[in-house]
């Protein structure tokens, strides 16, 4: 369910995993459309998806993108009998809500940024609820503060105030089955629209994985002191957890703090994360749906992945659309992969439709050669007003 990059990477992952007989999306874009059946239901639309779901009997449910779970979608999926990736209304809220995350990481003992009584620079403002990945603003001189209070309060949700932590950011996944948990590859991920950090928060720009910093043992180490405490502490609050777990971290020079979880693959990490795995990915995701993850473990190839965003010419102000999009079938001959995100058929031809356009993965022996790879084929797609970030991994060493 859902329609964007992730969700074509989703998609793609399945498909190549060799169980499903059908795949269905809802409603899917141009590229999820050559791996599955397509329905014109959008993800937010929870009165028709879980009619469909039924109606096609299908066996099991993978939710894309986090406001369907945040509304409840899993719950009402359950109550038809059908299994679902990803975690029920009270569980998401880890995500909906920067309060109630807060309050989960106090009681389980996870090491997160402290809340400020006082908002004075340098610090993050940050909405309670969903923004669509654009409710952070880092501020760290009085200027940037009062624009980010502004733009809090525009959003008409609560928000609050907490320091600003120093570091690497990274991305760390774990699949879940409610009490087990099994590490992915960790992830980073370029949030702002401009090279050097510069500009505003955008959905995100491009990715990569895995973290040269970061050996699995270290990753499965953070799992262990980061992810299953929470797992523990949803428990203990009877909401346990079904998905996969995302947190995004600080690596500071005091250990790794937690910056906030989220109840959903992330987009565009998950681009450069599924191509690295190995084994059978829709059998993972069906046993987490039911609980029975233990024993069970997705490896990962030792090859890097680097993923370049093509954005819209005015994105993240505002998207792009019928635009004419060329060069996918020439960025996809040089062996990368082409995740649709803000595309549709017009006419039987391809044209922007959003403010992210495509994501653009290639594989390589390490970070430096993925990422000359994807900036070979991000440069063969052109539409007007393309736009994206040039130095995406560019400080990865590997």
């Amino acid at each position: 369910m859902g329609s964007g990059g992730r969700e074509h990477a989703l998609a793609w992952a399945l498909a190549r995993s060799g169980g499903p007989t059908e795949l269905h999306a809802a409603p899917g874009n141009p590229g999820i459309a050559s791996l599955a059946v397509c329905h014109p239901v959008r993800a937010d639309d929870l009165a028709s998806l879980v009619p469909l779901a039924a109606e096609l009997a299908v066996d099991l449910v993978v939710v894309g993108p986090e406001a369907p779970l945040v509304a409840g979608l899993a719950d009402a999926l359950r109550r038809r009998g059908i299994a679902v990736f990803g975690p029920s209304g009270a569980a998401a809220q880890i995500e909906g809500s920067k309060g109630f995350a807060k309050e989960v990481m106090e009681d389980a003992g996870v090491p997160t940024s402290r809340n400020l009584a006082v908002a004075r620079p340098p610090c993050v403002v940050k909405a309670d609820g969903l923004a669509a990945g654009k409710g952070v603003w880092v501020c760290r001189t009085q200027g940037e503060l009062d624009a980010g209070l502004r733009a809090a309060k525009a959003l008409g949700q609560p928000f609050h105030v907490e320091e600003l932590l120093e570091g690497e950011e990274v991305s760390l996944f774990a699949l879940c089955d409610g009490t087990t948990a099994v590490p992915l590859p960790a992830a980073q991920d370029y949030k702002r629209i401009g090279d050097g950090d510069e500009g505003p928060n955008t959905g995100g720009m491009g990715s990569y994985s895995p973290v040269p910093r970061l050996p699995a043992a270290e990753v499965a180490d953070l799992v262990d002191e980061l992810c299953r405490p929470v797992l523990a502490e949803l428990v203990r609050r009877r909401a346990p957890f079904t998905g996969v777990l995302f947190a995004g971290l600080m690596l500071t020079e005091d250990g790794p703090r937690v910056l906030e979880f989220n109840c959903r693959f992330g987009d565009p990490e998950t681009q450069s994360l599924l191509p690295l795995l190995e084994g059978n990915l829709l059998e993972a995701l069906a046993a987490a749906a039911v609980g029975a993850l233990r024993g069970m473990a997705l490896t990962a190839s030792e090859r890097a992945a680097v993923t370049i965003v093509l954005a819209a010419r005015d994105y993240p102000e505002r998207g792009d659309s019928g635009t004419p999009i060329a060069g996918v079938a020439d960025a996809e001959a040089t062996g990368a992969l082409v995740f649709h995100a803000g595309t549709a058929l017009r006419g039987g031809r391809l044209v922007t439709n959003g403010g992210r356009i495509l994501s653009v993965t290639a594989l390589g022996d390490s970070v430096a050669e993925a990422r000359d790879a994807a900036y070979a084929a991000a440069a063969r797609i052109d539409f007007a007003g393309v736009r994206y970030r040039r130095d995406i991994a560019s400080l990865a060493h590997a």
